[in-house]
């Protein structure tokens, strides 16, 4: 049986995502299998996700996916390339032949170019050159990859994504093929498209709106029943919606508690940006205010969310470059089922309710588990329950 991986966090999944399983199979085969490897309760923008990993998980695998593994908080959490080169690491390692994701160009054969350029040992020197001039890590790049030749056109979060998978595939010299899929629609409409929304405006269709501020809990006639598959609405309906700032005071309350060497230890705060972030923790009185008075035209405000959530989870710089121990499995149907009995003995998979061997990383996911519910934007669910102790096994979708 083929296999396709795909990286992701369907926060939450929608239209667009389904279209990618049937774009998908009607390349790889109709009998391929989908193996997603999906951030957990937080993602890569530095944010609790959604809904809950095992609701996400569940709501994959009703729509065609035949397993669904969690991506390691510490690679969930890290920069575009770290996440790329986690997510890489994992599915070639579980033996899957096709990767999987979305671009916007139209020309992959671009964007292969651009990762063989990424890797070439003259963009390090010339990345170096135009950092120094003070200008942000993706405009120094941008400038860098252009005097090689490469990168032009490519300036949307899918392709660039699509840069770090191919380059990660190339460096690890997997045997994983990139399977690339056109993406249509916007990633920034604001409006939400039925056919291909995109992400946050369908996030701001379940109560989100901006940068996640929480609004009023819509009713039966919102809007993002017309832009997810219909099989999911019995699922999203009522189900719980986690925000950071529905987790404001908590936030505040563990960033005030942290000492200067937590500061310091942090992932992304090079060059002093730990000091400044830490300044504005201890001065301001909400999470909005910090992340303003911490970015900069040099250091994007994504970057601040993420360093601002590992400051709360507990994380440092080691963590995140540590590659993880294990990846855990959220949900699987039949297929899925005889996939995990060939997977397990090539990469560690830790079932629900099974304690692992490392118990250091345990520990970090247990603390991270255990402090997603404060990000609730309704009443608080218990710890245990958020972490979930039972494993969604589909029987026929």
């Amino acid at each position: 049986m083929r296999t396709i991986g795909i990286i992701c966090e369907y926060n939450p999944f929608h239209n667009g995502h389904l279209r990618q399983f049937r774009l998908a199979r009607e390349r790889a085969g109709e009998k391929s299998a989908l193996v997603c490897l999906m951030s957990g309760n937080y993602v890569q923008r530095g944010e609790p996700a959604l809904f809950p990993k095992r609701l996400r998980a569940e709501a994959a695998v009703r729509c065609g996916a035949d397993l669904v593994l969690e991506l390691p908080l510490t690679v969930a959490l890290s920069s575009a390339e770290g996440f790329a080169a986690g997510g890489v690491r994992i599915l070639s390692a579980l033996g899957c032949e096709f990767l999987c994701y979305g671009i916007e160009s139209e020309d992959h054969n671009k964007i292969m170019s651009t990762a063989r350029a990424n890797l070439d040992p003259a963009f390090d020197v010339l990345l170096r050159r135009e950092l120094k001039s003070g200008c942000s890590y993706p405009t120094a790049r941008q400038r860098a990859l252009e005097a090689l030749g490469a990168g032009a056109g490519l300036s949307s979060p899918n392709d660039i994504l699509a840069v770090e998978y191919c380059k990660a595939i190339l460096r690890r010299n997997s045997p994983m093929c990139p399977l690339p899929i056109h993406r249509t629609g916007s990633y920034y409409a604001a409006a939400l498209d039925p056919e291909a929304p995109s992400a946050s405006a369908l996030r701001q269709s379940f109560g989100r709106q901006g940068q996640g501020l929480p609004q009023q809990a819509m009713g039966r006639e919102a809007s993002w029943h017309c832009a997810v598959p219909t099989v999911l609405h019995d699922l999203y309906e009522g189900a719980p919606i986690h925000t950071l700032q529905a987790g404001e005071r908590a936030v505040l309350a563990l960033l005030r508690s942290l000492p200067d060497e937590a500061f310091a230890a942090l992932p992304y705060g090079s060059e002093g940006l730990w000091s400044k972030f830490r300044k504005a923790c201890r001065a301001c009185t909400g999470v909005e205010e910090i992340l303003e008075a911490t970015k900069s035209k040099r250091y994007a405000r994504t970057r601040i969310q993420r360093m601002l959530l590992c400051a709360c989870l507990g994380l440092c710089k080691q963590d995140l470059e540590s590659p993880p121990p294990y990846a855990r499995i959220l949900a699987f149907n039949q297929t899925g089922r005889a996939l995990l009995r060939e997977m397990k003995s090539r990469f560690p998979l830790v079932h629900a309710g099974e304690v692992p061997e490392d118990a250091a990383y345990y520990a970090l996911e247990c603390r991270a588990a255990a402090l997603y519910s404060l990000f609730s934007a309704e009443d608080l669910c218990s710890a245990a329950e958020e972490a979930g102790q039972r494993v969604f096994v589909a029987e026929t979708f």
